[in-house]
């Protein structure tokens, strides 16, 4: 606004009578103020918030402000949101009588003006006089869930009857046409935003967002561990990815004492096992008999009550089979040290914190099945060439806050990353450190201040004359082709990871010993691969001189638009030199099919086989597949998600920046392919298309 314009309005102002009925008549009579943006009503307005704090003797009081009030209602229902702040300041609204104001919002709630309703309500807290059901349930039916948080979000009690009224929704057997069918006549209408599945997901969102004990919605939280409980029936039996061990341990986590998940933990049993073995887990975990089929409860009242043992030399020759098809750890069993308490890790930063130290990193946490947010990391594990030391990072920082010291360790982790002259290894990099950092708060910056990092990830993303995993995978006992860093290890070390302990509860205390020894090789074979290739990079496709390919950020992700596509990264030795770089969202070196991996989901299957045809590394959801999947094996396998809708609020908070993409759902799967495509800059050549396997 210009001083001229400020001027001319100040002196109207001034010889004005009464100030404030002036600018209500100047509201009333012009449509100017009725557009976007800073209109000249606007800035009328706004000049006379600040001209009556010069002169407080203009404001009004008694049964004359109560009429400026009465008039000034009636322009708030329609004037734009950036004048409601001024005028209710102006007017003196919040002094206004509270009944009047209620008897106002409803009125306009019951014409229709459901958004303008919650709008007022809100700037004049009045929500705790209010029926947030009746308020929030036609904002949820045009999809304004925005203004629904803003409603309920200076009220912890409000939010907790929301939460509660969404999952009562959410019971099953409930009709949510029975709330739908009476705002069939609500504009922007969209009552498919109060299926069952979206409604869970909004609920679990909001349990994470407002910090809420999930207690309170007990139906979406059985539903989510009942698909649980049918994901790891199925790694188990189905895929046969996962051990009994690892198994039982969340099987019996998830269900707990819960009635409800027992019996559907009966029906499963039922479903995947003989009755003899479907007896057996359900005496383990005394199911209560009247919960089990008849059939099992039969087949457990033959079973002896002492517990047998099975078949050990199986146990053997399984132990066997792994030492012959898997990567072994090349050092002792006792120079793996797990590390507790500060006093024990001053050894660790002794050794890891040397110049010239080159060090292999990786995390482990307690796999999320679905839950909101980023996983929070169990444990740290660091390897040097002789030894591995596994911190027990949720014990160390408890410690240290007790003792008043919190901030001892991210220091030192970010004296680790930050330090060029130490050589840090590891495998999808940006991942673990969003991990570290929703961890701990202190460690939110880490990823801007690293240096001297090495991702082994971008190995796979190159993917250049690697010998062909297509191996005999039957004579080694294995059910699918390896992936992520186990296919990197087949590739250069000539043997995989075994991954059978990958879903473990990483935060169960003390580790049994397979949980150990699975955490010390997972970050010692970055060592061997990086020694490998430093020794013979063309072999594998690589620059010979091996930095300008793995050295720079933490990163192979696709990131935001205005970075550079290359950049200045420090090497080992500390010295400066230009990473290559794949980190932008459409980088300026094109990419093949072949470099980029993706996971569709299960929405999105039509664009997945067309990138497939086109010779891009696809996996896709399955219908009956929870939308978390997608998170999951992206954090796994260094994929990029391809969604869209309101999943992709949630995975794009699951996964590394620029790793999730949302996708037109109404287009057709060729123009979304393009659209993809153009995204991330992959160049299609004649030879690339039906290159895979349909």
């Amino acid at each position: 606004v210009s001083q001229q314009l400020k001027e001319e309005i100040r002196l109207g102002f001034a010889g004005l009578e009464d100030p404030l009925a002036g600018l209500l008549d100047i509201l009333e009579s012009s449509s100017d103020w009725k557009g976007k943006g800073h209109s000249l009503g606007y800035c009328i307005a706004t000049e006379l918030q600040l001209w009556i704090k010069e002169h407080p003797a203009v404001q009004q009081s008694g049964i004359k402000l109560k009429k400026l009030q009465a008039r000034v209602l009636g322009i708030l229902a329609q004037c734009p949101a950036n004048l409601l702040d001024p005028l209710i300041s102006i007017y003196q609204l919040h002094t206004a009588d509270r009944n009047y104001l209620l008897g106002h919002v409803s009125h306009l709630y019951h014409k229709g003006d459901y958004k303008e309703a919650a709008i007022l309500s809100i700037k004049l807290k009045l929500q705790p006089d209010q029926d947030v059901e009746k308020m929030c349930t036609p904002l949820l039916l045009q999809d304004k869930t925005n203004l629904v948080e803003d409603y309920v979000g200076e009220y912890p009690e409000l939010q907790s009857k929301l939460l509660q009224i969404l999952d009562t929704w959410c019971e099953p057997g409930f009709n949510i046409r029975d709330i739908t069918r009476q705002y069939q006549g609500l504009s922007r209408y969209k009552p498919e935003k109060l299926n069952r599945k979206t409604l869970s997901k909004l609920v679990f969102r909001l349990l994470d967002q407002f910090n809420v004990d999930p207690a309170l919605c007990p139906n979406v939280i059985n539903q989510r561990h009942l698909r649980t409980l049918n994901y790891l029936f199925y790694k188990r039996f189905v895929e046969k990815t996962m051990t009994e061990e690892n198994w039982t341990d969340h099987v019996q986590s998830t269900v707990g004492e819960n009635q409800w998940l027992q019996g559907h933990l009966a029906q499963l049993l039922m479903s995947h096992c003989d009755l003899n073995t479907a007896a057996r887990w359900a005496q383990r975990w005394a199911l209560p008999k009247e919960m089990l089929p008849y059939g099992v409860a039969g087949e457990l009242q033959n079973l002896q009550i002492q517990e047998r043992v099975e078949e050990a030399p199986k146990a053997e020759s399984y132990d066997e089979r792994k030492k012959n098809n898997y990567y072994q750890l090349p050092i002792p069993r006792a120079n793996i040290h797990f590390l507790q308490t500060w006093e024990e890790t001053l050894q660790c930063w002794d050794k890891v914190l040397q110049p010239g130290q080159v060090v292999g990193i990786d995390m482990e946490w307690k796999p999320s099945f679905g839950t909101v947010g980023k996983p929070r990391v169990s444990l740290l594990q660091l390897a040097l060439k002789d030894e591995v030391f596994l911190l027990d990072l949720p014990r160390l920082l408890e410690q240290a806050e007790a003792e008043g010291q919190k901030e001892k360790l991210p220091h030192f982790i970010k004296m680790l990353y930050s330090d060029a002259a130490i050589t840090k290894l590891g495998y999808g990099m940006l991942g673990d450190l969003n991990s570290l950092a929703a961890t701990c708060s202190a460690l939110k910056d880490t990823e801007e201040q690293v240096q001297g990092v090495v991702d082994l990830l971008r190995v796979d993303k190159q993917k250049v004359d690697v010998p062909s995993p297509e191996q005999s995978y039957e004579n080694r006992g294995f059910k699918q082709p390896e992936k992520g860093l186990s296919l990197l290890v087949q590739h250069v070390l000539g043997k995989p990871l075994d991954k059978t302990e990958q879903l473990s509860n990483w935060e169960k205390r003390p580790l049994r010993e397979e949980q150990i020894l699975y955490a010390a090789t997972d970050a010692y074979c970055l060592l061997e691969i990086y020694e490998r290739l430093c020794k013979d990079p063309t072999s594998f496709g690589l620059s010979s001189d091996l930095t300008e390919s793995l050295v720079g950020k933490p990163s192979t992700k696709p990131r935001a638009k205005k970075q550079l596509n290359k950049q200045e990264a420090p090497s080992p030795s500390g010295q400066q030199c230009k990473g290559s770089q794949k980190e932008t969202s459409c980088p300026s070196t094109p990419i093949t099919p072949k470099e980029f991996s993706v996971v569709c989901d299960n929405m999105l299957q039509g664009l997945g086989r067309y990138l497939r045809c086109l010779g891009v590394d696809v996996r896709m959801l399955e219908n009956e597949d929870d939308h978390r999947k997608a998170a999951e094996i992206a954090r796994q396998e260094g994929r990029v998600i391809l969604t869209s809708g309101l999943p992709y609020q949630t995975l794009q908070s699951q996964v590394a920046e620029g790793m999730c993409f949302s996708v037109n759902c109404s287009e057709k799967a060729k123009e979304q392919a393009l659209q993809v495509l153009k995204h991330f800059n992959v160049q299609v050549s004649l030879a690339d298309i039906f290159s895979r396997c349909q």
